[in-house]
């Protein structure tokens, strides 16, 4: 008997999706103008007020107001009425210096002997039932938001949007783990007030709403999916898509007051979002506003790294990386490979972790070099998911009034590359 699995997502927004936005923008400023920089940024946003808190330790200096603000505009909070405006909301900072006891573990005369920042367990995962070798249900999750945040700022249809969004898939699956249907779409998304009651009365605020609801649901359906439908190109995908799938649009009938005015936002609170949508499993370390000497971010880019390349070569058709470490220690404490009964080599899961660790240098500074994870890549990260993403290289313009402009090219999401399958499939003795 076949089985189904749900993943959510939640758009750029929401308030947890904002504060992992202004956490990681304040890291890329501060490795723009010192690559060295030593960055753990927490953000909290609520009503009208933006709090920085975290320890930093950098020779930069950058206008943390300004950084905020900035990415509060881009978001698309930009309007009084959503009681949280980029350029009226207050930002108050409790950075401070990073710790010597945890900067002395992990800086060393050999850069190669590099500690890690912090203890705990990473996981990578991939699968082969999407081109980008993440799991279905997570995927179109991603995608119906952004593509609900593209026409939010095309603003030619659906001009009723709000940033604050999220949404839900659940798949159908077989006994072999493979995907048959689409069983039920949710998107809730954030919007004006754009009917208004004909009185002051119950009754006609009630009837007002539900016109409201009716037109968001018709608009999901004939607007938006549509849209996302035709940026699927797998044929395989398309065949899931039926007249049957369930839909539940803005469930509770109303979604007005939204973002961080209707809820406090957290760095690091969407962890399942950022990563696998619930497959596989998650260390529980967030990545936002953490700079690549910290494991929780780095060990768990190189993971994903070593698990899409494992399927890509074709060592097995599901795979879960695990990676260990202990604060200050160079070497992890263990690499452990998953398959689910899905692999395609005569060996068992503990000698493909074996091939791993021969393969893959995991040591922190080792990961850093391999991804090139000193540059300032993580703004791009915190919004629709850390994985699944296509590694590009741009260029990005850094302005400071105390550091002078600067464009630093950099290649975004390098986890994601392809770039060790000839090597896996020569350790794997695969064609």
């Amino acid at each position: 008997m076949g089985y189904l699995f749900t993943s959510e997502s939640v758009s750029e927004g929401h308030p947890d999706k904002v504060a992992d936005q202004i956490s990681d923008a304040v890291l890329d400023k501060l490795l723009a103008y010192d690559p060295s920089s030593k960055v753990a940024c927490e953000t909290l946003v609520t009503t009208g007020q933006v709090v920085l808190a975290g320890e930093v330790k950098t020779k930069a200096y950058i206008d943390l107001q300004r950084v905020a603000r900035e990415v509060i505009n881009k978001i698309g909070y930009t309007k009084s009425e959503y009681m949280f405006e980029g350029n009226s909301c207050g930002v108050f900072s409790a950075i401070h210096e990073q710790s010597p006891d945890i900067n002395r573990g992990v800086e060393r005369e050999d850069p190669m002997n590099q500690g890690a920042g912090d203890q705990g367990m990473m996981f990578g995962y991939a699968t082969n039932e999407t081109e980008n070798y993440m799991p279905l249900s997570l995927d179109l999750a991603h995608k119906l938001l952004m593509v609900l945040a593209d026409i939010r700022r095309e603003g030619k249809v659906m001009t009723y949007l709000r940033p604050d969004s999220k949404s839900q898939v659940t798949i159908e699956y077989d006994d072999n783990r493979r995907p048959v249907r689409i069983d039920t779409i949710v998107v809730s998304t954030q919007h004006d007030e754009f009917i208004q009651p004909a009185d002051n009365s119950q009754e006609a605020q009630l009837k007002a709403d539900e016109e409201m609801l009716a037109q968001i649901r018709k608009d999901v359906i004939e607007i938006l999916m549509p849209r996302v439908i035709a940026e699927i190109h797998n044929p395989e995908v398309l065949k899931l898509f039926n007249d049957q799938i369930k839909y539940f649009v803005n469930p509770t009938g109303k979604f007005v007051i939204g973002g961080p005015h209707g809820d406090t936002g957290l760095t690091g609170r969407k962890i399942i979002v950022d990563t696998y949508g619930g497959a596989g499993a998650h260390g529980g370390g967030a990545f936002s506003g953490k700079d690549p000497s910290k494991v929780d971010r780095s060990a768990a880019y190189a993971a994903r790294h070593i698990a899409k390349n494992l399927v890509a070569a074709g060592v097995a058709d599901e795979v879960l990386v695990q990676v260990s470490y202990a604060i200050g220690v160079a070497r992890p404490i263990n690499i452990y490979v998953n398959t689910y009964g899905r692999s395609n080599v005569a060996m068992s899961d503990g000698e493909i972790a074996k091939k791993v660790d021969e393969i893959f240098d995991m040591r922190p500074r080792a990961i850093e070099e391999r991804l090139k994870l000193r540059n300032p890549i993580y703004s791009e990260t915190a919004a629709y998911g850390h994985m699944g993403r296509e590694p590009k290289v741009i260029t990005k313009h850094f302005e400071s009034a105390y550091e002078g402009n600067k464009d630093v090219e950099v290649e975004l999401f390098t986890w994601e590359k392809l770039d060790y399958v000839d090597r896996v499939k020569a350790a794997f003795g695969l064609k």
